[in-house]
């Protein structure tokens, strides 16, 4: 139990001690100084969103403190995002789990009055490449007036396994076979591939893209020709790459009653779950695994049901890691029949 005591003004605070600053305008993370320094803590480490949900006002009226409470939320809180689906327009709020999720949008109902509808949670999965694969690729239009012209050659690859660079793109190029004031083009083309796989549509990582040749025209070649370029040169070798879908895994750590031991871990392997650790706590067994969060929607009710409501646990962000071969045939499928016809 924490007892607060002494509750009082004071003019300065020293290591070690809890205060609270009222009036400040700020977000987690700030560094407060007395002006006289500059200094800057060491960033948090924020892991990427693992959950999204669309949300959005039962009524019209609702909005302004809708965006109210969803700008201070992402204030407070670093691993929480919002932002907007390009294609339905619906707000789509991300971070950490089921729960973290649930919790804002309970707070929007409780502290700013406002009801939300919340669609089905989605997993916010990856691709990858997983071998190299060579490009060469011309992009030639002609239209009666200035035409489209840009050639681009290279190829990709999947970065070292542990880097921590989503994205990497190198101009091997030697003379001037594209002008370089096209490279930047070329390069925001293979980020705008990238930031859709056509596996599922979800955005590919750990990619490295090598440009080693190409082709331009005095008069026909633009940016625009370059970076379409690009763009098509992905898509065309993206399959050549043996591309797979990555779904992120999550450290569970259970606190069961032994009594229900043999159960509970059965359930986490119906859910292809890997258990890593189990150890004894009084007469409650503790049970670490690593399970999918795509198998891990509704646990909190499957729990209390197998464990006649005394056991509990808690879920962080591990990793992605590459789906099987059967779930990944799945989702695929799932995403060519959702998809609208071209």
């Amino acid at each position: 139990m924490c007892i607060i005591q002494n509750i009082c003004d004071i003019q300065q605070a020293h290591a070690g001690q809890i205060v609270a600053v009222f009036g400040v305008d700020c977000a987690s993370g700030d560094t407060f100084t007395d002006g006289s320094v500059k200094y800057t803590m060491t960033s948090m480490n924020v892991p990427e969103p693992v959950m999204s949900l669309a949300v959005q006002p039962v009524s019209k009226d609702s909005g302004g403190q809708f965006s109210k409470a969803l700008n201070r939320f992402q204030r407070e809180d670093p691993t929480f995002r919002v932002g907007l689906d390009a294609e339905s327009g619906q707000t789509i709020i991300s971070g950490m789990g089921e729960l973290h999720l649930d919790i804002y949008v309970e707070r929007i109902r409780r502290e700013y009055k406002v009801d939300a509808t919340v669609g089905k949670p989605r997993v916010n999965f990856r691709e990858t490449v997983t071998q190299r694969a060579e490009f060469d690729y011309l992009h030639k239009k002609q239209t009666g007036g200035q035409g489209q012209y840009g050639r681009v050659c290279g190829y990709i690859e999947p970065l070292p396994q542990g880097s921590s660079t989503k994205f990497e793109f190198d101009n091997m190029i030697v003379g001037q076979a594209i002008p370089s004031n096209f490279i930047p083009a070329i390069e925001k083309g293979f980020k705008e591939a990238a930031n859709s796989g056509s596996l599922i549509g979800h955005p590919v990582e750990h990619l490295r893209v090598v440009l080693t040749d190409g082709a331009s025209h005095s008069v026909d070649s633009s940016e625009l020709a370059f970076k379409l370029a690009a763009i098509y040169a992905f898509r065309q070798c993206y399959t050549a790459a043996r591309p797979v879908i990555l779904e992120p895994v999550m450290m569970v750590e259970l606190k069961v009653p032994t009594e229900f031991q043999g159960t509970v871990a059965g359930d986490i392997n119906k859910r292809k779950g890997v258990i890593v650790g189990n150890d004894q706590d009084g007469d409650d067994s503790v049970i670490t695994a690593h399970v999918p969060l795509n198998n891990m929607f509704g646990y909190s009710t499957s729990l209390r049901s197998m464990t006649q409501g005394k056991g509990e646990f808690t879920m962080e962000y591990k990793e992605h890691s590459a789906v099987s071969n059967d779930v990944q045939t799945q989702l695929v499928n799932t995403y060519k029949g959702t998809k609208p016809a071209e």
